[in-house]
């Protein structure tokens, strides 16, 4: 099975965090989920650079990384999944989606209301309850 190495941004401006949905995907079980936003790794990269480097990509938006937050092992039916979320922060929200169809900034205790890629649900449960 084809293991995929990637990164999520847990992304906090006033006390709200950034949620966005995917778009249509090959796979239907990812397609219109709502994840936190980041991307995979390139050879050589570190989980750090690769964050910094999706957000800019995907956001348009410059983010600091403030800690390591959890990494998430799921097997979906078509890969393997290692994720490595962070804890971040950014001086503004103004972002521009392009690659997203939508995005919310959510309190914690908003966050269980979305339709979560199975992935995210164990970072979205930690949240919840720390």
């Amino acid at each position: 099975m084809k293991h995929i190495e990637v990164v999520a941004a847990i992304i906090l401006f006033s006390n709200k965090i950034l949620c966005v949905q995917r778009n249509k995907n090959k796979y239907d079980y990812i397609s219109y989920k709502f994840e936190f936003p980041g991307g995979k790794l390139e050879v050589g990269e570190t989980p750090e650079q690769a964050l910094i480097r999706e957000i800019k990509e995907e956001l348009e938006l410059d983010i600091k990384i403030l800690e390591p937050f959890l990494i998430v092992e799921h097997t979906y039916p078509d890969f393997f999944l290692t994720m490595h979320s962070f804890i971040c922060s950014c001086d503004n929200n103004k972002l521009t989606l392009t690659e997203h169809i939508a995005f919310n900034w959510l309190k914690k205790n908003e966050l269980a209301g979305l339709d979560w890629a199975a992935a995210d649900i164990p970072i979205v449960e930690k949240i919840i309850n720390s």
